[in-house]
């Protein structure tokens, strides 16, 4: 599980680092931009999901392994 979150986690960072590369900082918030910035915020939120579910489960094996 762990190899896998690792995975998912490179490839949404891979996400923010591609949508950041479509961004037009002249006009941030017209055209494609606006779509590079729902990426940039959605692979964000994706990494953060992902870190929290390798914490739980890192917690539930510490409390498995005590019990």
């Amino acid at each position: 599980m762990k190899i896998f979150t690792n995975i998912l986690v490179f490839l949404a960072l891979a996400l923010i680092i591609f949508n950041v590369t479509l961004l037009d900082f002249r006009n941030p918030f017209q055209g494609d931009s606006v779509v590079a910035f729902i990426g940039i915020a959605a692979s964000f939120c994706a990494v953060l999901i992902l870190l929290i579910f390798r914490m739980s489960k890192k917690i539930e094996e510490n409390s498995n392994d005590k019990l």
